[in-house]
């Protein structure tokens, strides 16, 4: 894809003169919650029982970013 972006980038920029055409680039990242696991005493021999909230929360953050100017 990055060999052919800059000859479409070229060819978009051709077709539509009076438009003014950027660049951007973006990413995402997913942000989120799990449940929290404790250490728990317990006498030698006998399995620990440890009681767990198992929901999990998550938040999605986007960025975009153009190259050449630094505007986001």
């Amino acid at each position: 894809m990055e060999k052919k972006l800059y000859y479409r980038f070229e060819q978009l920029k051709a077709e539509y003169p009076e438009a003014a055409v950027e660049l951007w680039a973006m990413d995402e990242h997913r942000l989120g919650l799990k449940p929290i696991f404790r250490r728990v005493w317990t006498p030698v021999g006998v399995q620990p029982i440890a009681e767990v909230n198992w929901r999990f929360q998550w938040f999605w953050v986007y960025g975009f970013v153009n190259p050449q100017s630094g505007a986001n």
